[in-house]
């Protein structure tokens, strides 16, 4: 990894704002050519600083939508097939492998309190989990 200049960092903190800002507006806010600026870019990249580019999706929820966090301790590890079964499950989210008494930290969402049993349910019978609590999100306060 190379070390980060000044225009290094305004470039990455406008990216990270807004990855769909033309070379031409970054150019002039850094202070730079488009030239230099697609060639830091490039560089970025090569060397892993910017991993990539997203969208991010706010999925329309319905009105008696519920988020939730799932703290789960497994019952053995690693548990890479549970995982696999999470991942395939649009109503997961995120899942955090952690260190401490709770092994997963998973973030997912339900369309109603009874999806959201259900979907406890489904995931307190999967032969790695040991034991589930759920924390539901009364408000989401920020998010970067």
């Amino acid at each position: 990894m190379h070390t980060l200049d000044s225009k290094d960092r305004l470039l990455l903190d406008l990216l990270y704002r807004n990855a769909r800002l033309p070379l031409k507006t970054i150019a002039a806010r850094v202070g730079l050519a488009r030239s230099s600026v697609r060639e830091r870019v490039a560089r970025l990249e090569s060397s892993g600083v910017i991993r990539g580019y997203r969208a991010e999706v706010a999925w329309p929820q319905p009105s008696g939508a519920v988020q939730v966090y799932f703290n789960v301790r497994l019952s053995r590890t690693p548990a890479d097939a549970l995982i696999r079964r999470l991942r395939e499950r649009r109503e997961f989210e995120r899942c955090c492998s952690i260190g401490g008494d709770v092994d997963l930290l998973i973030a997912a969402s339900a369309d109603s309190m009874p999806a959201l049993n259900e979907l406890r349910d489904w995931l307190a019978i999967q032969a790695e989990v040991a034991a589930v609590s759920t924390s539901v999100v009364l408000n989401e306060d920020f998010r970067r």
